[in-house]
């Protein structure tokens, strides 16, 4: 139902992996979670039809959020309907039956009240696997609670580790539960389609964010802990301030061959690195405090360059902060292909090749209903049958403002 962008892989073949060519998904989710799964599904070959609003969906109003609307939404047709509309009723079955898959992200109970669970799609097309993307999950006394990321990753567990040597726990700049959801989500979808060969029906995922934050947590920290604790256990692995404004992520820890590299680097800025106390792992985590204290300082004096000059002679793992724009540019970037230009901006596919294939961008998101004739027409609705459902308001060929 897309044209094919050019958009060839910068690496590896130049030939496209696409998998999951076949593949149909109905996407009935909205913002980053469902979306993104969607997104991962499409990069490896599914064709994925977007269901939105008349008026688009609510990240095509809110400029803060455009980064998702064309990152999470590329490679999909846009079909635009009121499902809440008797008339929806028809199309949501054609739906049913064209797809494989079918994402949605609303709180639980929505989705049956709009015709789009699991029992009313399974009813139409007992082979459909449906996965709903929410914040607590089907069950549970959370069940029904409203949150976004920040709600998710304090709920499980995450803001009891702090990442730096000093300081209360921060939130990451990255939606780290929506993505991790997001992941869990796409995993899931993969396995229902696999066990579905064997069975030959479909299943109900349910997939919560707060679920992949707790078991995110589970993968490096004691589920047992009960108060903070330090994630950064090395004074030597966190970020550094340089004199013109940039940061520095060192990442200096338990290997003694690094720590004396990197030792001899700052000796000349810094000679108290030398002292006795710092000989020993132990002794650098015991006086840590001061050791953190003066490297913060003495980073401070010099320019990134000239420290990441330093650093990279003596292999020291340290790294510039870079900006996404800088990062997009590097020759490594441009060496693993998995970041292109797609409708004037940089996206980057799902970043796992075979063989060296990687997955591809198609097309840029859409715009809201541009697909939707086409995509009743594939359903099987004939040219006046389209006509009336867009009379009836049931469906619009693009978003209607204020609707």
């Amino acid at each position: 139902m897309t044209e094919t962008a050019a958009n060839t892989p910068q690496s590896g073949s130049g030939t496209a992996w696409q998998p999951l060519s076949g593949v149909r998904v109905v996407d009935f989710s909205a913002l980053l979670p469902g979306p993104a799964a969607g997104a991962i599904l499409a990069d490896l070959g599914a064709e994925v039809i977007k269901v939105e609003p008349l008026a688009g969906e609510g990240v095509r109003h809110r400029e803060v959020l455009s980064p998702i609307l064309y990152a999470a939404n590329r490679s999909k047709a846009s079909l635009t309907i009121d499902l809440k509309h008797d008339g929806a009723a028809a199309v949501v079955a054609g739906l049913a039956r064209w797809a494989d898959v079918a994402l949605e992200s609303f709180r639980p109970g929505v989705a049956a009240r709009l015709g789009i669970d699991h029992t009313s799609l399974s009813a139409v097309n007992p082979g459909i696997i449906s996965c709903s993307v929410s914040g607590y999950g089907q069950s549970g006394p959370w069940r029904d609670a409203p949150g976004h990321d920040l709600n998710f990753l304090a709920a499980g567990g995450a803001f009891a580790f702090s990442g730096h040597w000093t300081g209360r726990p921060r939130r990451s700049g990255m939606p780290v539960a929506d993505l991790l959801g997001a992941s869990n989500a796409a995993i899931a979808i993969l396995a229902a389609l696999n066990e579905r060969r064997d069975t030959g029906r479909g299943v109900m995922l349910d997939v919560a964010l707060m679920d992949a934050v707790l078991f995110g947590v589970s993968m490096r920290h004691d589920l047992g802990a009960d108060g903070e604790v330090g994630d950064s256990p090395y004074p030597t692995n966190d970020l550094f301030a340089t004199a013109d404004g940039r940061d520095i992520a060192l990442g200096v820890g338990t290997e003694e061959h690094l720590w004396q590299s990197f030792r001899t680097v700052m000796a000349p800025d810094m000679p108290m690195i030398l002292e006795s106390r710092f000989d020993t792992d132990e002794g650098r985590r015991t006086h840590g405090d001061a050791l953190f204290e003066a490297l913060t300082d003495t980073i401070a004096r010099r320019d990134a360059a000239d420290w990441m000059a330093r650093f990279d002679a003596a292999d020291v793992p340290a790294n510039l902060c870079l900006y996404p724009a800088e990062a997009v540019v590097s020759d490594h970037v441009r060496a693993r292909g998995f970041v292109s230009e797609v409708g004037g901006r940089h996206l980057s596919a799902f970043p796992a090749a075979a063989d060296g294939r990687q997955p591809q961008i198609r097309t840029p998101a859409p715009e809201a209903g541009s697909g939707t004739r086409e995509i009743l027409g594939t359903l099987g609705f004939s040219p006046a049958a389209i006509d009336q459902l867009v009379n009836d308001a049931v469906v619009a060929d693009g978003p209607k403002r204020g609707a």
